[in-house]
């Protein structure tokens, strides 16, 4: 049985993204920059948001993320980090959890927009990852705002809600309100990593603001609107009420 931290620090990185050795390498600065326990990035965080990117397979293609691996094993950290993964017979919008040990799938985006189904392939539905005890649920930017996987997710018991997530700048009012009912209905922190920066299929300028919320709706910390930025904080209390009361009804 893990033995839970009594407190966790946890970290939303908006690195910049350009080539994929220099990409990984930001990856692995802001892991050591964060010193957290989790640190999570943004959708698509390795490649940028784009349709026709090509995908990983962790059988051939892990070895590329060894010096987020290493920044891990310095940092004694878990990092969420965003990558389209062969799925199937295609492709998907995932989460990877790097730590230590390497490099595995974490999350499959199953809420996918109009333009990803033509692309991509939907997962099964939520995921829940372990970080020292700490039950973290996973969702992908659509999923923030699909009420059914959130309410999934807290019906599952987590103690922490992290997502990546990928928005217009013209979008932030609406990532913000997002995050706050998010913790309303799960009752947990929530730990959002916002792309920031230029990329793909239209988003030429997108929201950053990454950001930490408390479990009762406050604003720990938040990142700047650029590349490169990140927010850190901690998180020490129990669900609230509000999730406990849910689970009981």
């Amino acid at each position: 049985m893990n033995s839970r931290r009594s407190t966790l620090r946890v970290a939303a990185a908006q690195p910049e993204v350009t080539d994929l050795v220099s990409t990984v390498r930001a990856h692995a600065r802001a892991v050591d920059a964060c010193n957290a326990d989790l640190v999570v990035f943004p959708e698509l965080s390795l490649t940028g948001y784009h349709y026709d990117t090509l995908p990983f397979s962790l059988d051939t293609d892990a070895a590329a993320l060894d010096a987020i691996v290493s920044a891990c094993a310095r940092t004694d950290a878990v990092a969420v980090v965003g990558a389209p993964v062969t799925y199937r017979d295609g492709k998907a919008i995932a989460m990877l959890r790097v730590d230590t040990s390497g490099v595995s799938v974490a999350h499959i985006k199953s809420s996918l927009g109009a333009a990803e189904n033509e692309h991509f392939i939907p997962g099964l539905g939520p995921s829940v990852i372990d970080v020292g005890g700490w039950r973290i649920g996973l969702a992908i930017c659509k999923e923030t705002g699909d009420d059914a996987h959130t309410r999934a997710l807290a019906d599952a018991g987590i103690d922490v809600y992290a997502c990546g997530v990928v928005h217009h700048d013209h979008e932030l009012d609406e990532q913000e309100r997002r995050a706050r009912s998010i913790t309303t209905e799960c009752g947990v922190a929530v730990v959002m990593a916002s792309f920031a920066g230029s990329t793909g299929e239209g988003y030429s300028s997108t929201a950053g603001n990454s950001s930490i919320w408390s479990p009762d709706r406050r604003r720990l910390a938040c990142a700047g609107a650029g590349p490169g930025e990140f927010a850190v904080g901690d998180v020490s209390g129990c669900r609230t009420q509000i999730a406990t009361r849910r689970r009981q009804d």
